[in-house]
């Protein structure tokens, strides 16, 4: 996260992401793709294509692993852009009525103008739950500083 001034919201722009969760991940399938490619090729009794398929499967689970420490909230000026594991989104600020981090919850929950609720897994408490926390409190502090519907609004 980017430098806050003190009570405020953060500098524009900032991006949320899980670090630690991120990091675990990516490590985990740099080492992954690597043990299994060096036991494919460390087995003399396989054929090339059979080694071809351990490589093939190595960089398969790497990439799950890719996509599952993607996700992140980047806000700017103009509204907000949510990459979750699979999707991107991008919002106006607008159109953020609330953003929730209850207890219990697994990430962060924007309620949304259109009357849904989008998941957005680039602020989750597993691993650093404080973080988590303080990375909800700096986005709401921004939606509330740059939503056209204000604080004061009713939230629902």
């Amino acid at each position: 996260m980017s430098d806050a001034s003190p009570g405020g919201p953060p500098a524009l722009p900032v991006t949320f992401r899980p670090g630690r969760t991120r990091a675990v991940l990516l490590t985990a399938a740099v080492a992954i793709f690597a043990v299994i490619t060096l036991v494919a090729l460390l087995l003399e009794q396989l054929g090339p294509g059979e080694k071809l398929s351990f490589v093939f499967t190595a960089a398969l689970l790497a990439g799950v692993l890719y996509l599952l420490a993607r996700p992140k909230v980047v806000a700017d000026e103009t509204g907000v852009t949510v990459v979750n594991i699979t999707s991107r989104r991008r919002l106006e600020w607008a159109e953020i009525l609330q953003v929730n981090l209850r207890p219990g919850d697994p990430w962060v929950f924007l309620d949304l103008s259109d009357g849904t609720s989008l998941p957005t897994l680039g602020i989750q408490p597993g691993i650093a739950k404080q973080q988590a926390i303080a990375d909800a409190r700096a986005l709401r502090a921004l939606v509330e500083a740059r939503s056209t519907a204000g604080p004061e609004s009713p939230r629902g």
